[in-house]
């Protein structure tokens, strides 16, 4: 068989697979993405393969660059890589992504046990106060109303549970002009 229809015949087996499968995702017949755990999981990753055309007899590119996995440490991501590398070499020649996927995912643990998720957030130093003197000034000015939150207030009830006397009085007159009165029988 040649490479091509080896492929073929791997992707029709991981299609049939991974069917209705949310961690599984076709972007072209060459290239996949794999979700490793949960999504609101923190030691989840993404796997991104992309099959070269002599595969299987050449190895996949495997990268984890999805924005998914812009909280994993640089140092873990390359942990993970080199496992998956081990993997590969080790299942070089045959249909092999399958065995990577469900390997990834007995072996999570592993290879996110020293995963720190990575904090993209700003920090103000302590040396910077008047910056955070400013931001204390802002919080202290009062807030603007929307035209619904005003309007919620005013439908709310005095002090005592009551409506206040006529809050209602359009729709009262809207009501009656469509029944009419006692008169009108």
């Amino acid at each position: 068989m040649t490479a091509n229809e080896d492929q073929e015949m791997e992707l029709e087996a991981l299609r049939s697979i991974y069917e209705g499968d949310e961690c599984f995702k076709e972007i072209s017949p060459v290239s996949f993405q794999f979700r490793i755990g949960d999504l609101e999981d923190t030691k989840a990753f993404l796997l991104d393969v992309m099959w070269p055309e002599t595969y299987p007899e050449t190895s996949p590119q495997i990268t984890l660059d999805a924005f998914f996995n812009n909280r994993i440490s640089a140092e873990t991501k390359q942990l993970i890589l080199s496992k998956l590398e081990e993997q590969v070499e080790a299942n070089l020649g045959t249909a092999m992504m399958y065995t990577l996927f469900e390997w990834a995912k007995e072996n999570q643990e592993v290879l996110m046990e020293n995963h720190k998720p990575v904090s993209t957030a700003v920090t103000i130093s302590s040396s910077d106060t008047s910056s955070s003197a400013s931001m204390a000034k802002k919080k202290e000015k009062k807030e603007q109303l929307t035209k619904a939150q005003k309007r919620r207030m005013i439908n709310r009830t005095d002090n005592k549970g009551e409506l206040p006397r006529g809050w209602n009085w359009v729709d009262v007159i809207k009501h009656l002009s469509k029944t009419g009165g006692k008169d009108d029988e």
